[in-house]
């Protein structure tokens, strides 16, 4: 027994040894979101690595830093173009464009008719020329579409028709598609930082912004816009993005996995978002904090941008993909 007893004690230990060589050697993947448990986005996020570690069977680490912890959005972009901090993330199409002037054309406003369309066009991958050339020239991977939030306009006043919204002083993406078009149904439109939204209302600067109900909700837009005006002018698309740099680096097997999990992810991200979208807004006029307002001109303010939307397509060489966008219809 004498004799066993440190032979013992040299096993335990070389089977602890090994034991914390496989904790280090398990890969860690950091995720971001702006937003935190509740979001669509994050549901989205967790749901992606639920999946992954399904698919990929082995040892592996997820970070998910929420409630933008590590920035915003275009911030995300940037890390994960760079290959540090964060390896993925759901992006707005507008912060791809200083790599792909088409990238914010697949999230433009007055794009679908409605959720059957969007639908339609993420479902035939009409969009894969675009995350081609994210992908080669961003070194940022789209690996799933999430998003349809119907977006509309939050205003500090009502407003139902084409009339009303005259020199409406609101808040757009920095893409330019989106001063553009709403510039041609006659409001003021104004690139304002998304976290600085509910302080420029407050403070008279704007007097309204743009958003999907979710957006409204974590954000609080209601509390100084309560008013939603129900122009339904577009139909998000939030891309789940993963970097090159990292993919790269990591194993084949689990790279699969990601891909496919990305875009499990990215659909099951689309139900989440378009199921709760009206749901959140009647919730929220039940409690008396957000007036639905109709807007009665939606046909008309679709003729004064559909130029604009033709003319911004072919200046940034996605008019093709307009054209097979418009032919689902």
């Amino acid at each position: 027994m004498k004799v066993l007893k440190p032979l013992l004690g040299v096993v335990l230990s070389s089977v602890m040894a090994l034991g914390v060589h496989a904790q280090q050697a398990a890969i860690t993947l950091h995720g971001a979101s702006q937003f935190g448990d509740d979001h669509a986005f994050t549901k989205s996020m967790v749901r992606f690595e639920e999946l992954v570690k399904k698919y990929y069977g082995k040892p592996i680490n997820f970070v998910l830093h929420k409630n933008s912890e590590l920035g915003l959005e275009k911030d995300y972009f940037a890390y994960m173009n760079q290959g540090k901090a964060v390896d993925y993330a759901i992006v707005s199409p507008a912060h791809m464009s200083t790599f792909s002037k088409a990238a914010p054309f697949i999230d433009a406003p007055f794009l679908f008719s409605d959720l059957n369309h969007w639908n339609k066009v993420l479902d035939q991958d009409v969009l894969k020329p675009i995350a081609d050339e994210v992908e080669q020239k961003a070194e940022v991977k789209l690996i799933g579409y999430a998003g349809g939030g119907v977006r509309n306009i939050f205003a500090n006043k009502s407003a139902g028709n084409l009339a009303d919204l005259k020199n409406l002083k609101v808040r757009v993406q920095g893409a330019p598609i989106w001063s553009r078009t709403f510039g041609a149904v006659g409001m003021t439109p104004t690139v304002i930082a998304y976290n600085e939204v509910y302080n420029a209302i407050q403070n008279g600067v704007i007097q309204a912004g743009e958003n999907e109900a979710a957006g409204v909700e974590a954000m609080k837009f209601y509390e100084v816009a309560p008013n939603i005006l129900m122009t339904r002018h577009a139909i998000t698309i939030r891309p789940l993005c993963f970097s090159v740099k990292t993919l790269k680096k990591l194993p084949a097997d689990l790279q699969e996995a990601i891909i496919k999990a990305g875009k499990e992810a990215g659909a099951y991200g689309r139900q989440v978002e378009s199921s709760e979208d009206q749901a959140k807004l009647d919730k929220y006029a039940k409690e008396g904090k957000l007036k639905q307002v109709p807007f009665t001109q939606r046909a008309e303010m679709q003729k004064l941008v559909d130029p604009v939307m033709a003319a911004y397509a072919k200046e940034v060489g996605a008019d093709a993909i307009y054209a097979k966008i418009n032919a689902l219809k």
